[in-house]
């Protein structure tokens, strides 16, 4: 999903509440001024361009997020692609003081921030708060 200009790769295990996440930033993104919008669900193609990330969706999924219980739902806020800024874990428990290297990841080559969320019903107030905070750390860089 994009938050802002940020692209945002979120992963984890099947029912870990991924697609909900990402309803959740997309609805808080339109009540806080926040632009946002689905990049893909599930089958999320990444490919490394001149050292930044690049995701776009599966083309027989671009613009539909499965929505448990209603299945595929077409979502009105896509992009066809973004730059890969944030990766978001989804686990079981979320590291309470994050160490360095739990703060990065690296995909292919390309070295990303990292956030792991534990599955709390505040996840995505959490989610943009971090972001928030992240941006305005990669921007006094």
């Amino acid at each position: 999903m994009v938050l802002g200009e940020d692209g945002i790769l979120i992963r984890g295990a099947a029912g870990s509440g991924k697609s909900t996440l990402v309803r959740d930033l997309l609805a808080l993104g339109a009540i806080s001024g926040v632009f946002a919008a689905l990049v893909g669900d599930d089958r999320v193609a990444l490919t490394q361009r001149h050292g930044r990330l690049l995701a776009a969706p599966h083309p027989a999924l671009a613009g539909l997020l499965e929505v448990r219980g209603l299945g595929l739902q077409a979502v009105d806020a896509t992009v066809p692609s973004a730059v890969v800024r944030l990766v978001v874990d989804l686990a079981g428990a979320a590291p309470r003081m994050p160490t360095r290297a739990e703060g990065m990841v690296l995909l292919q080559g390309v070295a990303l921030p990292r956030m792991i969320l534990s599955p709390d019903p505040g996840r995505a107030s959490t989610a943009l708060w971090r972001w928030r905070r992240l941006r305005v750390m990669m921007m006094t860089e």
